[in-house]
């Protein structure tokens, strides 16, 4: 597949975006009152545990080239509120990569 902008595809999380996701969440967390104290409009990262493995869908919003290839950057939409910007990954198996979408 060659990527395209605007294109939906799969993305493998690796430990390091797991731990990330995780940090931002706990910290979310652990500043809760404060947050409610001030009312200014803090967004809040909150959702469930993020894991190494995990595959979630990720829009392409930048495309390195125009062979199957090429790498991309994209926004990856987890399992809470907020999201996972990923830059120049490329397609594969695994950690780190892209993938087309299977059709159901």
């Amino acid at each position: 597949m060659i990527p395209s902008i605007g294109r939906l595809v799969h993305y493998t999380l690796t430990a390091e975006d797991a731990e990330a996701i995780n940090k931002r969440r706990a910290d979310a967390q652990a500043n809760l009152a404060k947050v409610r104290e001030d009312s200014i409009g803090y967004v809040l990262h909150v959702g469930n545990i993020a894991v190494a493995g995990q595959v979630y869908p990720m829009l392409i919003v930048r495309v390195w080239g125009d062979l199957p290839d090429s790498c991309v950057n994209g926004q990856v939409f987890l399992d809470g509120t907020d999201s996972l910007w990923v830059t120049s990954v490329g397609q594969g198996d695994g950690p780190r990569h892209w993938r087309e979408a299977p059709r159901v």
